[in-house]
């Protein structure tokens, strides 16, 4: 089986799962949390290198305040035991996305993860905190535009790989396969540039039991799909000699 070099997932459905077991919204989240620990373990036995998750976007400060305050109590707590979870993978974690809408405790400690694993190399973890597509494009514009303003970069020579290096992914090769549970099938403003010639993969399966059987399952789809970039293949196979 061909396995992904990168894998992104939308974690959707705690809430909704939660409710459906007659739980509140904040349990889901608690088990959810802890299945991205035991995903995180099944990921690194696989080979998978990269692995970014859409955590918390910049529209969810929009839900009910308790459910805010139970969120950043359960960021609190997840990454302080990243430490052990990057030492145990040898996981390397970064978080994108503008945390500085977060309390100061939460940000000192990303800043202390991020710190603790920069040499760890067998998996990348991207977490997305107060993330959204937009958002990550626009602040990367702006710091483009600031740059050129002074001198650093000239209109003319601004092209793809210099935008990339604005965005808060840079140096990161883009996903070859984005993962959806619980059966919303649209990006909901997740990684709007790096996903453009990436594979799709929605399930209803909400994500607290999104095990790895059904990882199995999107990597099985993945490998069932002729990976094409801009048509590149079909225009190839057309002017070879015959066709």
């Amino acid at each position: 089986m061909n396995v992904p070099n990168h894998i992104a997932i939308i974690l959707d459905g705690n809430g909704r799962w939660a409710r459906a077991k007659g739980m509140p919204r904040s349990y889901g989240h608690v088990r959810g949390c802890a299945n991205l620990e035991s995903i995180c373990y099944v990921i690194r036995d696989l080979g998978v290198k990269y692995l970014t998750v859409y955590a918390f976007s910049t529209e969810n400060w929009k839900r009910s305040r308790d459910e805010i305050e139970g969120l950043m109590t359960l960021f609190r707590t997840y990454l302080k035991r990243c430490m052990k979870i990057c030492e145990k993978n040898q996981m390397r974690l970064k978080v994108i996305g503008d945390i500085r809408a977060f309390p100061e405790d939460i940000q000192k400690s990303v800043a202390r993860v991020e710190e603790y694993s920069k040499d760890f190399t067998r998996i990348y973890f991207q977490l997305a905190l107060n993330y959204g597509g937009r958002d990550e494009i626009t602040r990367g514009v702006r710091r483009l535009a600031q740059d050129v303003a002074d001198g650093k970069h000239r209109p003319e020579d601004i092209d793809e790989a210099v935008v990339e290096g604005y965005l808060d992914t840079a140096g990161i090769p883009d996903p070859d396969l984005l993962i959806r549970t619980s059966g919303e099938q649209r990006l909901s403003n997740f990684l709007l540039w790096q996903l453009a010639y990436s594979e799709f993969y929605f399930t209803d399966v909400p994500w607290p039991e999104f095990d790895k059987a059904e990882l199995t399952r999107a990597i099985e789809k993945y490998n069932e799909r002729d990976r094409r970039y801009g048509a590149v293949k079909e225009e190839q196979e057309c002017l070879r000699p015959g066709l």
